[in-house]
């Protein structure tokens, strides 16, 4: 990475500013001691990868490093609706509005341990920027469209082989949502990685309650058997040769409606309570994808270029390592922390704001004035 010391600033910067984040203001938020032309061109230098990022955050993810940690993997989309369309800024499928929206798809991959006095940290340890930059032409709608040479599934296979045997970061589970369920991803998990998952599974996935029942084919749908909250069901998928527990966890809605999910892990030891527990981890990686886009401008860059968008998105990374932390060191929560910041820039503002209307009123006599300013 060239100029370090400028990646350092800009995050900070993406950490104190409100407003939209472009060189410039950056610029002169240091008094022109550093050009936004110098700004600009380390946005624009080469494309700040993966491998990258891990070199900045591994020593923090060693000092928290814990046998028991989880890695939680899950995809965001940064919406870019009045951005020029490229390969990265594109149309995507949002499950949470089902619809597709035009912006950025990141997959992350977030690791969630604990210090030695039991405080929780979450620290992303790599991400991956969608690219969608092959052409091909849609029969149905009549149109050339866009698509990635390179499957989400095979995304997070390729990042987790790099996570444990070339990283060699230390945790014992994996999970995720529905989304990356699949049985590649289970048995890649299982067999070349030794890891243990607890991921949550679609209601029409199918499954044997034997292997004898397997071997001769009997597979039924999960939802259409009566399954028993509190229960461990041993189950063996469609897809897997390896015995699995599966359970129904039934919960209740902010709306005051009960919700249903199922979950599936290959750890045989677990209680139903342990696997519910772990799960339950997997929200963090909502609550670090809430935090980017309120609280360290992920989706306020007028960047316009593929590089400069993509090394935005890495420093937005990085200051959010450095707002984790900073939450730890002052028992404050991400949203807390950036309230504090606001609060002293509205105290610098409000006091400035006296100073102009000191010599404000020293030039114009009060009386003379066409508004009353108090």
């Amino acid at each position: 990475m060239k100029n370090p010391e400028i990646m350092d600033l800009y995050s900070d910067y993406l950490l104190s500013s409100f407003s939209t984040a472009t060189s410039v203001n950056l610029s002169q938020m240091l008094d022109g001691l550093i050009s936004h032309d110098k700004i600009s061109r380390f946005l624009g230098q080469k494309k700040l990868e993966p491998k990258d990022f891990w070199k900045l955050v591994k020593p923090l993810i060693r000092k928290i490093e814990s046998n028991d940690a989880v890695l939680v993997i899950d995809d965001t989309i940064e919406e870019k609706p009045y951005t020029t369309e490229n390969d990265i800024v594109c149309w995507h499928w949002d499950h949470s509005k089902d619809m597709n929206v035009k912006g950025i798809n990141i997959v992350n991959f977030l690791y969630c341990s604990k210090t030695i006095n039991g405080e929780e940290v979450n620290l992303p340890v790599s991400f991956q920027i969608i690219e969608k930059n092959e052409r091909y032409y849609d029969v149905v709608s009549q149109k050339t469209k866009r698509r990635s040479a390179t499957s989400k599934n095979e995304i997070l296979r390729e990042h987790l082989r790099n996570i444990v045997q070339l990283n060699r970061l230390v945790f014992k589970y994996l999970s995720w949502d529905i989304w990356f369920s699949s049985a590649d991803n289970f048995d890649y998990v299982h067999k070349v990685l030794k890891k243990y998952f607890v991921s949550a599974l679609k209601s029409n996935r199918t499954f044997a309650l034997s292997m004898e029942e397997k071997r001769q084919g009997k597979f039924v749908n999960i939802d259409s058997i009566n399954m028993e909250s509190n229960r461990i069901y041993k189950v063996w998928l469609k897809g897997l040769d390896f015995e699995t527990h599966l359970i129904k966890q039934v919960f209740t809605n902010e709306d005051g409606s009960n919700g249903v999910s199922y979950l599936i892990t290959n750890d045989l030891e677990l209680s139903f309570e342990q696997i519910c527990t772990i799960y339950k981890k997997r929200w963090n990686v909502e609550v670090f994808h809430k935090s980017l886009k309120q609280n360290v401008l992920l989706e306020k860059s007028p960047t316009k270029y593929e590089v400069t968008q993509s090394n935005h998105i890495f420093a937005s990374l990085i200051a959010f390592c450095k707002l984790e932390i900073l939450k730890y060191k002052e028992n404050m929560n991400h949203f807390q922390i950036k309230s504090r910041l606001y609060l002293c820039a509205i105290k610098a503002a409000f006091k400035e704001l006296q100073t102009i209307k000191i010599n404000y009123s020293t030039v114009i006599p009060i009386k003379s004035r066409p508004l009353a300013i108090t």
